[in-house]
Order: C-alpha cells, then structure tokens, then sequence
C-alpha cells in the first residue's frame, strides 16, 4: 500500500472530488486512461449511491502493491438502512430512489473484484478492486494463500500516519506486524517505520526475538507500542509477542480469542516480553489493531460478514469503532478458500 485516504460522501458536491482523487491515485500507480476512466466511473457510482440511499457516507480510496503490480481499491461505507434483499439491489433497474438503477451493476461489472455486506438498519459496505489491464491477475487457487484487509489512517486532520503494518509471507507461514508510533505525525511515523525495518531485516526469527531486536533500534525514536503474530498453517497455531496497546484477536466460528501482549515501549521501557500460542484454522481470522480502534467490536453483530473478503471486515469495523482522536490501523488475515 503507498496511499489512502479516507473522504466523506454526504452531499452531492463531493462526489466529484472523491472522482478526482481516486483519479489521480490511479494515474500515480500507472492506470492508462482506460483504466482510469474506470475508475472514475465506479467511484462516482459508489459516491452517488451513498449521497442518495443512505448517510453519513465515505469512501476509502487506497492503492495496493501486490505481486502483480499495482490495484486500486475503493470501498464505500454508510450508516444507511442497509439492503434486505442483496441479489435484488444488484440487478440493473431495479431501484428504490427513482433512478435508472444501473449503478451497483456497473461497478460489479466494472470490478476485477467485487463484494458487499449490508445489515438492515446497521449499514451497507462496498469493496471494490480495479487492477490494470496489463496486470493481467489471476486469483489463486492455493487453499494456504493468506489474504489481507487493511484500513491505517491518520487522526483526524493529519496527513501522516504515525501507525505502519507489515507481512511477510513464506511457504506455510505468515507475519505480520502491527506498529503505533507515540503520538502522531511525522515522529510517530518514523518510530512505525523503524519497527517495520526491523522487522523484515529478522523475519525468519519467532515475534519475541524480533521485538527485542526492535527494542535497541527504537532508542532514538519516540518508541512504539509494537505486535507481532506468527500463523504457522502447517501446526494450526498463532505465535504471538506483543508491547502496548496492540490488540490481536483470533475469531474462530463466531468465537474470539484476544491475545496477550505486555505494557511497555519497543525503544524507550520494555521490561517483559513474552511469546503466546494459540489455535488456529483455516476458517480462523486474525485481526490487529491499534488503539485508534475501540476494542468492543463484536463480529457477532455483523451476520455473514466473516465470509466476506479481509478487507470488507477492517473497513466495517473502522466504520463502527473508529476513534477519530488518534492514528488508527486494523489489519485483517484469513486463508483465501479455493473458487
């Protein structure tokens, strides 16, 4: 990921500005003018839907930097009144606002990847994905492939994000890394990146050794809370090693499992570290988050949305349980299961 930002779709006038934005992150990333137009006219679409159906409407915009190069992803939010009946609200004409009802079909057809998640009277979340035509993506079919959902932004009237995330993936193994800097802004996001460097220099080492690497390398920065947590498919467990106010959860059949992480700063006050294991499935989801997301989500309260790809599951609970007053990050990881 090399850019997102969050804009909220209330009223008609920001839909244009949503369009120009999501634009001009697609032209950064090498959309061709096909492509691009592409992508204006699934966020225009996606930014009148929620400006006429429903309210307090936003878009994510963010680019993706993946093995096969670069996407864009686009994911609409609401507090609407959410759909009844998904397969009816797709189909073209159908419409309950009086308009020609062409415009969630266009942004599926338009879509290389499409999903939803609407709840009556909780709200409906749109994740759209466009890949550029030379990218020429085919999902893969691995039952082992992990996949991930990722919303990390700024407190509110930043620029920078002091929280940074990381993956490393290998054969039957997966680590990620969640990072809040101190405070916000560009100190924050120093201290972040200097946990994620520390991190993929030493990814082959188990999360408690890699945070007490992090610890000496940190002692010029402003510090951070920093986790860690290894998902080794071949063993069906998470390793996790943790400092501060990271949270790691593992939801398993509607069942979650908080993980344990200890007080204290990667580079200013670690007095214990500690490795944890837990179970895990390929029906397991691991979520990490920073504390600028409230810690009482409760998937339970979402029905289906656990089927639904990483992506829709972080932008939902940023959604709901965003904390506007701090830098906030919510990495979302489960197995793909095969098409």
């Amino acid at each position: 990921m090399i850019n997102a930002v969050a804009l909220p779709v209330t009223e008609e006038s920001q839909v244009g500005e949503a369009r120009r934005i999501a634009v001009a992150l697609a032209a950064e990333v090498g959309f061709n003018e096909t492509d691009r137009g592409k992508v204006a006219i699934v966020t225009t679409e996606a930014a009148k839907n929620a400006v006429k159906h429903a309210r307090e409407g936003e878009l994510l915009l963010q680019t993706l930097n993946t093995e096969a190069g670069y996407s864009m992803e686009i994911v609409a939010l609401d507090r609407g009144p959410g759909m009844a009946n998904l397969g009816q609200c797709l189909r073209d004409g159908f419409s309950t606002a009086g308009t020609p009802g062409t415009g969630l079909g266009a942004i599926k057809r338009l879509s290389s990847f499409f999903d939803i998640h609407s709840v009556p009277k909780l709200g409906t979340a749109l994740l759209m994905r466009l890949e550029p035509t030379q990218n020429r993506l085919e999902a893969s079919q691995n039952s082992n492939y992990l996949e991930f959902g990722v919303v990390s932004l700024p407190k509110a009237g930043e620029q920078i994000c002091g929280d940074s995330w990381a993956a490393e993936n290998h054969l039957d193994k997966n680590l990620i890394l969640v990072a809040d800097g101190l405070g916000y802004g560009v100190l924050a996001q120093e201290a972040s990146q200097a946990a994620v460097r520390v991190f993929r220099e030493n990814a082959k080492l188990a999360p408690k050794a890699i945070l007490e690497k992090a610890h000496p390398a940190l002692k010029n920065t402003r510090g951070a809370a920093a986790a860690i947590a290894l998902i080794d498919r071949s063993q069906q467990k998470v390793c996790f090693a943790g400092v501060g106010n990271i949270s790691g959860v593992v939801v398993t059949d509607n069942n979650s499992r908080s993980m344990v992480s200890y007080n204290g700063t990667a580079g200013h006050m670690m007095p214990k570290v500690a490795e944890f294991v837990y179970p895990w499935s390929p029906q397991s989801l691991l979520i990490m988050h920073s504390d600028g997301l409230a810690a009482q989500w409760n998937l339970n309260r979402y029905p289906g949305l656990t089927a639904r790809h990483p992506a829709l599951i972080a932008a939902v609970l940023y959604r709901d349980f965003k904390r506007t007053r701090d830098d906030m990050t919510v990495v979302v990881a489960k197995v793909r299961q095969p098409a």
